[in-house]
């Protein structure tokens, strides 16, 4: 089984499980059916494709930084009648930073991996409104239980995020500590008492009948250190999400 942890940073992040009509919510954490739609959307799978394999995985996330709750108020008109449709409030969470990871057999983890370097659909978080400003990727796929490789990645927090959480404590007149503590929500095992349920196990995206399933997870903390970590933290490369898409050719009437 292999691990492979995803760094999900951008100006917005919406991740809804109960969305609804004229009110889009977002939870203050990614959605395993947002991040498996990120990772089929990488793959080129088609909105009806079979997602037994992707919903497979094992899921769990790591608020590296918790961002802001923002509301948005969104207007449309019917592409054929142009007719005004209802006004409606979408939820946003603005400067989050999360690390999420799967888990699950090597080769569809090594075949995720290498989708997000060159993805067919670009990766969005959450919303198509919402890319990411950093790269997805973190490392190369891990041999590792997720647990563990989520309480051992370095902080992914923006650097002014750090500045404002050490001089937060000075300002108390405490020392800065080394380490951080962070939420981590896991699926729940089998046949244990979950902490709370999500309805965002992806069943099928199809706009034509989406389906999601029930889902248990558990709350609990990792401590990490505030600098370094025992996985390698490299420089984030040059990011531009539309790198690497082949540009249409001039067409000449």
């Amino acid at each position: 089984m292999s691990v492979l942890l995803l760094r999900l940073a951008g100006p917005l992040q919406s991740w809804g499980s109960a969305a609804r009509f004229t009110r889009r919510t977002t939870e203050n954490a990614p959605t395993k059916s947002g991040v498996v739609g990120l990772l089929a959307a990488a793959q080129g799978r088609r909105r009806d494709a079979d997602l037994s394999d992707l919903a497979a995985l094992e899921f769990g996330v790591r608020v590296d930084q918790p961002g802001t709750r923002l509301r948005d108020f969104h207007t449309a008109h019917h592409s054929d009648t142009l007719k005004a449709m209802p006004l409606s409030e979408r939820f946003y969470l603005a400067d989050a930073v999360f690390v999420a990871g799967v888990s699950g057999e090597d080769r569809l983890v090594q075949r995720l991996y290498e989708a997000l370097l060159e993805p067919v659909f670009l990766p969005y978080l959450g919303r198509r409104s919402c890319p990411p400003s950093r790269p997805v990727t973190i490392a190369e796929p891990l041999d590792a239980q997720l647990e563990d490789a989520l309480r051992e990645a370095p902080w992914e927090a923006s650097p002014w995020y750090r500045k404002k959480h050490d001089t937060d404590f000075r300002r108390q007149g405490r020392p800065t500590p080394g380490e951080v503590r962070l939420n981590l929500l896991l699926e729940s095992p089998p046949g244990t008492v979950p902490d709370m349920t999500l309805r965002d196990l992806p069943v099928s995206f199809d706009p034509r009948h989406r389906r999601y399933g029930l889902r248990g997870l558990r709350s609990t903390e990792a401590r990490v250190p505030t600098a370094g970590g025992r996985l390698p933290s490299p420089p984030p490369p040059s990011h531009e999400p539309t790198a690497l898409l082949t540009p249409v050719a001039s067409r000449t009437d």
